[in-house]
């Protein structure tokens, strides 16, 4: 039977370790902040003690046959519940799927603490804090660059075309992902999405689309979609 002071240090470890994490999502004022994660680390690792000693003496009884793991697997999809309330739809854009990730893991640490395994889950907490605050610098520059943005423009027929742009604006040809003109006669309107560029350079493309010999206008109608960096081009005439 496990004694009350290792009981008490693991449960206390547990609550540590999910502080930790805790606090790299509370600065992001997320709803699942120090308290929701040290709850889940504790309720966790409090489960995993009853289900690996709580059926001792049940065990030690005659034909009794009993898996006491079975009580500690039910966390991992339990744990779900939880994880989904963390998670919202804005508009087009689902948030908060990072927080559950971590809301998971906080569930898996407890288990481990609760199971004594006490470098495991202090090797998880260190990677999983690395993993939430160190790769989001890395991730957003990677964003950042991976931005798309909607021009209509408005220009004499046959004033501005794929290789024009690709040399006004200094653009790949795999980045002009649509170039669409309609209408007849002397003046053409064209569609042109422009994707894989800096969020801070779209608000300058216009101006350099209206610097084009014979564009009248360029708006933009549509920025910040991030694309997929192997999203092949697709040009029309």
């Amino acid at each position: 039977m496990l004694s009350h002071t290792d009981t008490l240090i693991r449960l206390l470890v547990a609550a540590t370790c999910g502080s930790i994490i805790g606090i790299e999502r509370e600065r992001l004022l997320w709803a699942a902040g120090v308290r929701t994660h040290m709850l889940v680390c504790v309720g966790s690792c409090l489960i995993m003690i009853v289900s690996a000693f709580g059926f001792e003496d049940a065990l030690r009884q005659s034909n009794v046959n009993l898996d006491p793991s079975r009580m500690a697997a039910q966390v991992v999809s339990g744990i779900g519940f939880i994880g989904a309330g963390a998670i919202l739809l804005r508009g087009q854009v689902v948030r908060g799927l990072t927080t559950a990730a971590s809301i998971w893991s906080v569930a898996a640490i407890g288990l481990a603490v609760g199971g004594g395994l006490y470098f495991a889950a202090g090797a998880s907490t260190v990677i999983i804090v690395t993993i939430l605050a160190g790769i989001k610098p890395v991730e957003e520059a990677y964003r950042a660059r991976n931005h798309s943005c909607t021009f209509a423009v408005s220009a004499k027929r046959g004033s501005i075309t794929p290789d024009i742009l690709k040399e006004k604006l200094g653009i790949r040809g795999a980045q002009i992902k649509r170039f669409v003109s309609d209408g007849d006669g002397p003046v053409e309107h064209v569609e042109i999405v422009i994707v894989r560029v800096l969020a801070a350079d779209i608000p300058g493309l216009a101006g350099r689309l209206e610097a084009i010999k014979g564009v009248r206008s360029a708006r933009l109608t549509g920025n910040g979609l991030a694309v997929p960096a192997a999203q092949s081009a697709k040009v029309k005439a």
